[in-house]
């Protein structure tokens, strides 16, 4: 795999250090657990979602099945419960649809900041004091 070229800092959303999203499954367009963004990552996977049964439904629905197992890519499937590193547009879609995950906002890159505010993700985290 090529060395990502970072050209994001590695920071949260709020502004802070970027914090793991899942280590099991492991996460990330890099597979590193990290929400991490680079340039490589052209589907800017920056949002931690915490994955419930309805959200899993919608996605597969909306044309982003991420539930369905995919051995030929090492690919779990992700279950109710679990982190998961979701695309920025995808995350996009699903707020318009009125079908946005909850999410972990420590955990997600600021470059989904250039995707959508930082109000609106602050509604959707679970992980705020």
């Amino acid at each position: 795999m090529p060395k990502p070229t970072n050209i994001y800092e590695e920071k949260n959303a709020l502004g802070g250090p970027l914090e793991p999203c899942s280590l099991d499954p492991l996460t990330g367009f890099y597979r590193t657990g990290s929400c991490q963004v680079t340039a490589e990552n052209k589907g800017v996977h920056a949002v931690c979602i915490y994955a419930t049964k309805e959200f899993l439904e919608y996605s597969k629905k909306a044309g982003n099945d991420i539930s369905t197992p995919m051995p030929q890519y090492n690919f779990p499937g992700v279950k109710p419960g679990e982190s998961w590193c979701l695309s920025g547009p995808r995350f996009v879609q699903a707020v318009k649809d009125g079908m946005a995950p909850h999410i972990f906002i420590h955990s997600t890159h600021q470059a989904i900041l250039e995707l959508i505010d930082l109000e609106t993700l602050k509604k959707c985290a679970i992980d705020l004091d």
